[in-house]
């Protein structure tokens, strides 16, 4: 049967798969946010995998109100994400299909963006602007925003290798007989990270792709909820022996299919990604999972060959991952720490071999910096310590710029451009900036004012900018000064908000930020969270 080419209707041609698993809370939310899609959503497949909390039932009762939904129930649950998507796949009847997670959303417009650009381009993978929101402050933050800057059509992956950034399935939209062609499947059962191995075995096929800039997907991260994502359950070492092995898999699935511009690219993805998150939060882990995660980490780079080191030794990755292969034992986990932060710091001391080369520390030698003294000044790991001085009348911000191999006397500092930015709603206060002084021949310093009360309430972010004499410029965040009760809670009297609880706190990358609390609801508010964290 054909349709009547008066009908302006568009034809269905997408099926979205849904999988849940005891997920009855948000399941509805998602399966309403595919079926509302329009009329270009042909079905919509919803994998229960085996739930036990009532989520079957709450897919029947849907899908008696809209023929569009189909539900499938697997009689026993996979254990991750993979098989049941398989299910799906098997089970969509559209010439296109995408994938939707239960605690996610399309946004309104998502399948239409799609659609158009895929049919346009003739595209058999076309993929668009994810976003991660976290609740329920409801922040936003786009992922792996660079790719989707414009509609782009690229008639291989090799053309674009940044691609092996995006490992998300569920911002693409696939061409059915694409993936049925060449095999392409989820890896079965409880595998962590799937997306990364289905992701390398879609670009291994060589498609043709299309970009677009519109928001496709909403990426919804709960940090507080009881059970977290299995990404986001980074405290077990399994976690990081799951991510390791999904990063080889998926680069000997690109290695084999003769993909080595993105094989490379994946191997150093892993570096400037995974390894710089998990190096971040390393401090926070106790002993016996530090030595654990050190001893496979060393394993896992061993596999590197030369050329995987070239290009930019000195990129925050590569440094950190070099640290990791010549130290047997974990060490300087506070330095890598800042080393792995976005943008990257390198804190002092900043150590000379016997023939004055740059190198990481007086005991790693081998770990040399020498191209410190060459790399362009904006995109040097810089290292400017904060302190916050909350007073009344006058809290300032006090800034230290340090010495980098002399680059930075070469550069002369000229001065600082400081901005708050509130990390719940994006606010930010008016910039200030101020010239800085130098102290001796490796320090410079600057005193900012803090207007406490034009801030307000929320978690406010420190941002810096650099300039130097030369009109270069280099956008840094600040190592947050700890000891002598630097970061303690203080109470600031308020004209406008009668009184100010300010926090200043290190972020899990060291970064200098505060939480302010306004009025004495704000004050009774964070006492109320004091005492259920003593009672718990």
């Amino acid at each position: 049967m054909h349709p009547d080419p008066r009908d302006p209707r568009p034809t269905p041609q997408v099926g979205v798969v849904v999988i849940g698993y005891n997920d009855a809370a948000h399941m509805a939310d998602a399966v309403r946010s595919a079926l509302g899609q329009g009329a270009a959503v042909g079905e919509v497949v919803a994998v229960d995998d085996c739930s036990t909390d009532g989520t079957g039932e709450l897919l029947a009762r849907l899908a008696a109100d809209d023929p569009r939904l189909r539900v499938l129930r697997r009689e026993v649950n996979s254990g991750g994400c993979g098989s049941p998507r398989n299910t799906g796949i098997d089970a969509v009847t559209m010439p296109y299909v995408m994938f939707l997670d239960s605690d996610d959303v399309l946004p309104p417009g998502a399948v239409d963006a799609l659609l158009a650009a895929a049919t346009g381009g003739n595209a058999e993978v076309t993929s668009g602007l994810c976003v991660r929101r976290e609740l329920p402050s409801g922040r936003e933050q786009p992922w792996q925003a660079p790719l989707y800057t414009a509609h782009t059509v690229l008639a291989r992956p090799s053309q674009r290798p940044r691609l092996v950034h995006d490992t998300l399935c569920v911002n693409k939209l696939y061409r059915t007989a694409f993936l049925r062609r060449h095999g392409i499947r989820f890896p079965e059962g409880r595998f962590l990270y799937e997306d990364f191995v289905f992701t390398a075995r879609v670009l291994a096929a060589a498609p043709r792709i299309a970009l677009v800039p519109q928001r496709v997907y909403v990426w919804h991260v709960r940090r507080s909820a009881e059970q977290l994502s299995l990404s986001l359950d980074r405290e077990r070492i399994d976690n990081w022996k799951a991510r390791t092995e999904a990063c080889a898999l998926a680069y000997d699935i690109l290695l084999s299919a003769g993909q080595k511009e993105l094989a490379r690219a994946a191997r150093a993805k892993f570096l400037d990604h995974e390894l710089r998150m998990y190096a971040r939060e390393l401090g926070l882990r106790d002993a016996q999972y530090q030595r654990a995660w050190w001893a496979h980490t060393r394993e896992y780079l061993g596999r590197y060959d030369v050329a995987d080191w070239e290009p930019n030794p000195v990129a925050p990755g590569r440094l950190l991952a070099r640290v990791v292969l010549e130290s047997p034992e974990p060490r300087d986990l506070p330095r890598l720490k800042e080393l792995a932060a976005r943008p990257a710091r390198l804190l002092p001391p900043y150590a000379r071999a016997p023939d004055g080369t740059p190198v990481w520390s007086a005991d790693l030698p081998n770990v040399t910096l020498t191209p410190l003294l060459t790399r362009p000044v904006p995109l040097l790991p810089l290292a400017v310590d904060a302190e916050l001085r909350p007073r009344a009348r006058d809290t300032r911000v006090r800034l230290r710029l340090h010495e980098l191999y002399g680059r930075m006397a070469e550069a002369v500092p000229q001065e600082v451009e400081v901005e708050w930015q509130c990390r719940e709603d994006e606010r930010a206060a008016e910039r200030v900036t101020k010239a800085f002084t130098p102290s001796g021949t490796d320090l410079w310093w600057a005193e900012v004012p803090v207007d406490l009360a034009a801030l307000g309430a929320g978690t406010w972010d420190l941002r810096l900018t650099l300039r130097f004499a030369d009109g270069t410029t280099r956008d840094v965040t600040a190592h947050a000064l700890a000891g002598a009760g630097r970061l303690r809670r203080h109470a600031v009297p308020s004209a406008r908000h009668g009184v100010l609880l300010v926090q200043p706190y290190a972020t899990h990358s060291g970064a200098l930020a505060l939480r302010v609390a306004a009025g004495l609801r704000g004050v009774m508010a964070v006492a109320r969270g004091r005492l259920r964290r003593l009672i718990h």
